[in-house]
């Protein structure tokens, strides 16, 4: 009795055991599904809106922001007061030395210092300007982290198809070799052909490995952007790049006119610039303290004095015209730079512009199944490789003519992609020239 008793508790003990390693497997497997869910729910365009927003360089900006408007605040205080204070004994005589009195003598002044009119105000546009151009540099950088977010998310999904399909190449080369070198080749061209194979599994190799290196390169970038460790593993939902035609060239040319960053940061400089050869000329004439005081003395009699001094440095006009020639040499300076840089972003602009023409031209020749074709071409010369009815020749070469199509399309796509990039960080489109949609199954 008392060993079924002991038999029932050690199963009863069992069963309790399997219940919670099924329940402990079944929270395992559902922390994995959602990690996976979250992995592959990420997309080209979250992860651009995550390094955007946690990149660490972002603070260096903010910080000259900071810096810049603190410098604003400061340009629109006046000078301290200054407070003099003075004490001392007086003693009052006649001519033959009869002494009617001594006593404290003491005085108090506070001095205060203003500036010619209209230089505070020079002092305030420059700083103004400093803000300008500080908000300027924080804008032109977040514009050139997406891109180059959206490029290296790219990147990281082209690699992984290029990855895709040179593994599925591979393995039908080494397949295939498997089943010919179990046989006997009896002849000098079946042997021959075997020597192919194997040739063309380690070139194939080669370029596997390439290609997972790419998407280690790109995954090691993105997470340096978006302050992540190192080896984080990054999971993106593959996407089809939709491009849409640019404006004409004097459209774009407008456009950047007005919204560029490098030349609105050389405008911003050209003004404030003319606010330094102002400020230069104004600093000719000198600022002024004004200073009332009191004093009071206590010497045989008592004294007081009430006034209002005030004080300007001698020669009135200071001779600063070499600080005026300067500051008008460097407006010079800056002028010249805001045609340089003119000249420099019509010729980038006419330049992007026809590359990415050329881009949509070619991409337009593309038919939308044809990777798919090659995809399937490939694979029936394998099947009737090992009939015999497709020479050797013929398989490799159209095995490698699908690995090259893949890539042409990649590379063809991405540069058009660097090229629809450039033209929105020159013209600042509203609208962007490339979207993404999920790609199809």
């Amino acid at each position: 009795m008392q060993a079924a008793v002991t038999g029932d508790g050690i199963i009863g003990f069992k069963q309790t055991v399997c219940c919670l390693l099924l329940m402990l497997v079944g929270v395992s497997l559902c922390a994995a599904g959602n990690a996976a869910s979250t992995a592959a729910g990420s997309t080209i365009e979250s992860l651009v809106a995550e390094v955007v927003a946690s990149n660490s360089e972002l603070e260096f900006y903010a910080a000259e922001i900071a810096a810049a408007r603190a410098g604003q605040r400061a340009a629109g205080l006046f000078d301290d007061p200054e407070l003099v204070a003075e004490v001392g004994r007086k003693q009052t005589a006649a001519l033959n030395g009869t002494t009617f009195g001594d006593g404290t003598v003491w005085s108090v002044s506070l001095r205060q210092t203003f500036e010619w009119p209209g230089r505070l105000g020079l002092r305030k546009s420059i700083a103004n300007s400093d803000v300008n151009l500080a908000e300027l540099g924080l804008a032109q950088f977040r514009d050139a982290l997406a891109a180059r977010a959206r490029l290296l998310g790219y990147d990281l999904v082209a690699s992984q198809e290029r990855a895709a399909a040179t593994r599925e190449v591979a393995n039908r080369f080494a397949a295939l070799l498997d089943v010919l070198t179990q046989r006997d080749p009896a002849g000098l061209t079946p042997l021959l052909e075997v020597r192919i194979i194997e040739a063309t599994v380690l070139t194939l190799q080669r370029r596997a490995a390439a290609a997972e290196l790419s998407i280690g390169t790109a995954m090691l970038e993105l997470n340096q952007l978006r302050g992540m460790p190192a080896r984080t593993p990054i999971h993106i939902d593959s996407a089809e790049l939709v491009f849409r035609p640019a404006e004409s060239l004097d459209a774009l040319l407008d456009l950047a006119r007005s919204n560029n960053f490098e030349l609105r940061v050389r405008l911003v400089e050209l003004k404030q610039q003319g606010f330094r050869v102002d400020l230069t000329k104004n600093e000719r004439y000198p600022s002024f303290s004004v200073a009332p005081f009191y004093s009071q003395q206590h010497a045989a009699d008592s004294e007081r004095i009430i006034g209002l001094g005030i004080s300007v440095p001698l020669p009135l006009r200071k001779r600063n015209a070499m600080n005026v020639a300067v500051s008008q040499a460097r407006q010079q300076q800056a002028q010249a730079m805001v045609s340089v840089a003119q000249r420099e972003l019509e010729r980038k602009l006419a330049a992007s512009a026809l590359a990415y023409e050329s881009k949509l031209a070619e991409m337009a020749k593309w038919h939308a199944d044809s990777l798919e074709q090659f995809r399937q071409a490939a694979a029936l010369a394998d099947r009737h490789y090992r009939l015999g009815a497709v020479a050797v020749t013929t398989y490799v070469e159209l095995q490698k003519q699908y690995l090259e199509a893949v890539e042409a399309l990649v590379e063809t796509k991405r540069e058009a992609l660097v090229v629809a990039s450039e033209l929105e960080l020159l013209t600042g489109l509203a609208t962007p020239l490339v979207t993404l949609k999920p790609a199809r199954d």
